[in-house]
């Protein structure tokens, strides 16, 4: 496959984490596989989560196909690099044909990225998932290796302005030990179990951290942060659910009176 998005892409991401001073730590990079496909299992807390669980692949030598609403496709700006760095569009609508596509893209060795929880979690808690990641893994005869990510929220969150220019911030990343499952398991269970690994990923990330986040934002409720709980937070997110509905109703019924 031919990469000439990517690469440049990368060196610009470092260099420019560089000049903001970024304190990002990675641990268990040797967790995934040097060669052949992979599915990369990330929880989801910050707009620019895509770049730092790539950059969590980058040491294993591997670039990370990211699974990525199709929206972010049509971008003018983002569009040509997601194409360029062979992302994978995912329709809400028509989600048979992205799974095609990573699929495709597991058989032909390549790392496939997933956050599983869909949508960010404003709670900073992982999310109930569902089993898209662990079917994608079996029948791509690959392993699952799951993600946490830390401190991302700070830079760019659901409901936050951007901070994108924040100096220092540190960042932990860290890869799990992969998991292996197979046809005949039960695939709701290995779900639990990878849900389970990954909050105790973020769990450790959080312990880690070198910013007391007691009374912050950005930390979880339990942990004495402001943020959400996990109830609140699932609240919030039907509220934006049936809005984004009402939106496109609203939408099909306007485009139905132009038609008539």
């Amino acid at each position: 496959m031919s990469e000439i998005v990517y690469p440049p892409v990368i060196r610009a991401a470092k260099i420019m984490f560089k000049v903001l001073g970024l304190r990002i730590r990675v641990e268990g990079h040797e967790n995934i596989p040097a060669t052949g496909g992979a599915v990369l299992c990330s929880n989801h807390v910050s707009y620019l989560d895509f770049i730092f669980a790539g950059l969590g692949a980058n040491p294993a030598g591997r670039l990370v196909r990211f699974m990525a609403k199709k929206e972010v496709f049509d971008n003018k700006v983002a569009g040509p690099l997601m194409r360029g760095m062979h992302h994978i569009p995912v329709d809400r609508e028509n989600g048979a044909s992205s799974y095609i596509a990573a699929l495709k893209a597991l058989k032909d060795g390549e790392v496939v990225g997933v956050f599983a929880e869909a949508t960010i979690s404003q709670s900073f808690t992982v999310k109930e998932i569902k089993n898209g990641a662990v079917r994608m893994a079996v029948a791509g005869k690959v392993p699952l290796v799951p993600v946490a990510l830390w401190g991302t929220q700070r830079l760019w969150t659901k409901g936050r302005k951007r901070k994108l220019w924040q100096r220092g911030t540190p960042i932990t990343i860290l890869v799990g030990e992969p998991m292996h499952p197979k046809r005949g398991d039960d695939y709701d269970q290995v779900t639990k179990e990878l849900r389970i690994r990954m909050q105790e990923l973020v769990d450790k990330a959080e312990s880690t951290y070198p910013v007391d986040g007691k009374g912050q934002w950005w930390q979880p409720a339990h942990l004495g942060g402001t943020a959400p709980t996990p109830e609140q937070a699932a609240a919030l997110d039907e509220a934006e659910r049936a809005e984004r509905a009402a939106r496109k109703a609203a939408r099909e019924a306007k485009a139905a009176r132009e038609e008539k």
